[in-house]
């Protein structure tokens, strides 16, 4: 396949030389929008939109139309992989994803298994390929999954969680049969991102939702260490293209120098760290994504491109940052505070670049 007219989003995240910052949005598309608001209510309900290709297909362009984002993401969620599991995922109206067969029980544990992408999760590579089909090669597409812990969290608790409970006692109380959950989980992650790259993914991004949940001492045991085993069974190149490897761990900025080595090409950060000061840190060995508060978009324009502008200057000059929220956008955000948003990066941010439009 042939490389994206805009690469400037692969640029960066190889930290090479690149026109301007590029940027896109954590939950780029979703129900700030009220065009997807109205495919969803086509669709009849969310899961029925994440498994039917067209659909998925249908809202993963919707934003690219509306602003000049410089990626795609596809549209699915992270427990799709669970799903596949046999744990009954489904939405309760205002509750959240929850399933009605958690992982309480030993013997429901040792009998997990990895699901097969390419059979219980083929709506998933379809939406892939046809998104990348309708893309025409405008601007790359991220695939993405959850991080083996994350997953856990909801395999364990049955849903959200404020306390984490049942999967905190299992860390300590069961360790073995957390760290059996976790290998599972990775070993699927694995499979299921090399399908997607195998279907057109041309970056793949792991979420840690909650890998901040955990004891300074507990994550790199049974997050960190995870998400390492899958990047390292990653394909890190097809088409003769380097396929990026994003991480993000949300409330991860305690391990910023830990998560450079996991073997990643970028780095998320939230927003709680200050990104120059993550630079200085890991900015030699790996790109960085973020990091504006998603809260910054609910104020007015010129608030939103003063707030883009700070993110920019602490980054400061050179590449291999790509702007992003430090989590993803709220649905009670109004479409104009994103088109201000990516007008503000993609005006401010050549002044940080060396490389011209024209080179």
């Amino acid at each position: 396949m042939a490389a994206p007219k805009n690469d400037t989003f692969l640029r960066a995240l190889l930290r090479q030389p690149a026109p301007y910052t590029p940027v896109w949005l954590m939950r780029q598309a979703g129900r700030y929008l009220p065009e997807y608001n109205q495919t969803r209510a086509r669709a009849g309900d969310f899961l029925s939109l994440c498994k039917n290709p067209a659909f998925a297909t249908e809202v993963t362009l919707q934003p690219l139309q509306r602003f000049p984002f410089d990626a795609a993401i596809l549209f699915s969620d992270i427990l799709t992989i669970p799903d596949a599991m046999g744990l009954g995922l489904h939405f309760a109206d205002g509750e959240g994803p929850k399933f009605y067969r958690p992982l309480r029980d030993e013997r429901d544990i040792r009998a997990l298994a990895v699901p097969d992408p390419t059979a219980e999760l083929r709506y998933v590579l379809e939406a892939v390929r046809e998104i990348r089909r309708a893309l025409n090669d405008s601007v790359p597409l991220i695939g993405f999954s959850g991080s083996p812990f994350t997953l856990a969290c909801y395999m364990i608790e049955g849903g959200a969680s404020s306390d984490f409970r049942h999967v905190k006692t299992m860390l300590y109380q069961r360790p073995d049969l957390l760290h059996r959950i976790l290998d599972v989980n990775a070993r699927a992650v694995t499979a299921y991102l090399n399908a997607q790259i195998e279907h057109g993914a041309q970056v793949v991004m792991i979420f840690d939702t909650w890998g901040g949940a955990l004891s300074h001492a507990a994550y790199p045991e049974f997050s960190l260490g995870y998400m390492s085993k899958i990047i390292a069974g990653l394909i890190r190149k097809r088409d003769g293209e380097r396929v990026p490897i994003i991480v993000f761990t949300k409330g991860g900025g305690g391990w910023l120098n830990a998560i450079a080595e996991c073997g990643c090409d970028a780095v998320g950060l939230d927003w709680t760290v200050d990104i120059g000061a993550a630079r200085a840190a890991i900015g030699q060995r790996v790109a960085l994504q973020g990091n504006l508060d998603p809260s910054v978009l609910f104020a007015e324009p010129q608030v939103i491109e003063a707030e883009v502008a700070k993110v920019l200057a602490s980054f400061g000059a050179g590449d291999g940052h790509v702007f992003n929220l430090g989590h993803g956008i709220s649905q009670f955000t109004q479409p104009d505070r994103v088109h201000a948003m990516v007008e503000a990066v993609h005006r401010l941010s050549p002044q940080y670049h060396c490389l011209t439009t024209a080179a």
